[in-house]
């Protein structure tokens, strides 16, 4: 049976090519490309975070609050620059739509 950490580490390999064919997509919003690889980093920060919570703590990452919310940051913050940029796309668009009209 495959643990559940060997699971997210294989699942990685996924996104990584998620965000290679982001990034030479010439429609992907320059600020929402920033934040799909700003979740990349929240996973760099996770790991690390969720070790020191076992060792230090005996416990997961989730049950230390103030770990788990300082990991939590550099997702909500991903989150921000993805619906930012998809935003700023979307004015662009009708921007550009009104002017051929």
């Amino acid at each position: 049976m495959i643990s559940k950490e060997t699971l997210f580490a294989l699942s990685l390999f996924p996104y990584l090519g998620f965000l290679w064919f982001l990034s030479r997509s010439q429609q992907m919003p320059r600020l929402a490309l920033y934040g799909f690889y700003g979740t990349l980093v929240f996973v760099g920060i996770t790991i690390p975070a969720g070790i020191y919570a076992q060792i230090h703590y005996g416990e997961s990452l989730a049950n230390v609050d103030w770990l788990h919310g300082g990991a939590e940051v550099f997702l909500t913050l991903s989150n921000i620059l993805v619906v930012l940029g998809f935003r700023q796309a979307v004015k662009q668009l009708k921007m550009k739509e009104n002017r051929e009209s």
